[in-house]
């Protein structure tokens, strides 16, 4: 689904919490939006109706109902919606009917970094083999160094014939495996795969 234009000045402000102002409260950063189950396609539509720039990756699953076969195109990660906001103009997309929270630790929501979420973005919106995957982050870690997923780390795994690469969002625990060519992927020493699970 396409994104759209940056909200405008004149949304509604949420309320800063107390204390010193933080100036990153102002700049606009992906955040990743917790939804009611099977409600991501309503609540982007949602979001695309306030002016809201959103980000919602979908894959085409095809199933089987009695005499047919059926391609659907479903939510990449299951339960989740990605808005790009200041946090301070975050009410109106709070306001926005079965979306639930903005994902976060403490009393804040927690930034996406911008240079995945724009490699994600790039790579996801054209036609890829990418699907979703059981979550997690223990195995052969590799970097991505060209293609559309150039620069961004996962685990290699191989399905079938294919070596995919397994890209986990930790903030929200859910997992996508996308095909790669293997003279793309540089193995990353151990080393950094310890440093990386402390």
């Amino acid at each position: 689904m396409q994104s759209v234009a940056p909200m405008s000045d004149s949304v509604v402000r949420a309320p800063l919490p107390f204390g010193p102002p933080d100036m990153a409260i102002f700049s606009q950063q992906w955040y990743a939006a917790y939804t009611c189950a099977n409600h991501e396609k309503r609540v982007a539509a949602q979001l695309q109706a306030r002016g809201i720039e959103h980000f919602l990756p979908v894959y085409h699953s095809v199933r089987r109902w009695k005499d047919r076969r059926v391609k659907l195109e479903m939510p990449l990660f299951p339960g989740y919606v990605f808005v790009r906001l200041a946090l301070c103009d975050r009410l109106p997309v709070l306001q926005v009917p079965s979306l639930v929270r903005l994902v976060g630790f403490g009393s804040l929501p927690t930034a996406l970094p911008d240079c995945e979420m724009d490699i994600l973005r790039r790579a996801l919106t054209q036609e890829h083999s990418a699907q979703p995957h059981r979550f997690f982050t223990v195995g052969r870690r590799v970097r991505i160094t060209g293609g559309p997923f150039a620069g961004l780390e996962g685990v290699l795994t191989r399905i079938k014939s294919n070596l995919r690469v397994v890209l986990s969002l930790e903030l929200i625990q859910r997992s996508t495996s996308v095909e790669v060519d293997a003279a793309y992927l540089e193995v990353l020493p151990r080393r950094a795969v310890a440093s990386q699970n402390q």
